[in-house]
């Protein structure tokens, strides 16, 4: 069985996309030894520290793009003029917006049509924790804190 890299789901061998979230499957080309992780690091969740918070695409188009929340103000949407663009039809064209702060992350969903979720939570404005996921359309977002928050 292999893995989506996409979504985790397990696939059989000789699948070319995942049936749970129709991701294109790489082929295994070769093996390798995990590098140790520090417990409670950023690791455990497979990716390295940054010095400011970022967003992790972890599922939907564009899986593993990350967006890093270098400024006080940034808008999130279809619209190719957002700071954070995220293509695809389930996202309103001026979706939410982030803002960065010495209080911390919040993100404020701007009357979008389909929404946005912290956790499983449909919320018109949050603050962010580290580890959230954060459900923009078909986009899953892993909220990280980063170095600077």
């Amino acid at each position: 069985m292999q893995v989506c890299p996409a979504c985790g789901a397990e696939a059989p061998d000789d699948a070319k996309a995942c049936a749970a979230c129709g991701a294109r499957l790489r082929e295994n080309t070769a093996s390798f030894e995990p590098v140790a992780v520090v417990p409670g690091a950023a690791g455990d969740l497979g990716v390295e520290a940054a010095d400011v918070p970022v967003l992790i695409v972890r599922k939907g188009p564009d899986a593993g793009e990350r967006f890093y929340l270098d400024r006080e103000r940034l808008t999130i949407g279809r619209n190719p003029a957002s700071d954070i663009f995220l293509n695809d039809v389930t996202v309103s064209r001026s979706h939410a917006v982030i803002e960065v702060g010495p209080a911390g992350v919040t993100i404020e969903d701007v009357g979008s049509l389909n929404g946005t979720y912290v956790g499983d939570i449909r919320v018109d404005k949050a603050t962010l924790r580290h580890g959230d996921l954060v459900q923009i359309g078909r986009f899953q977002l892993l909220f990280l804190e980063g170095g600077g928050v």
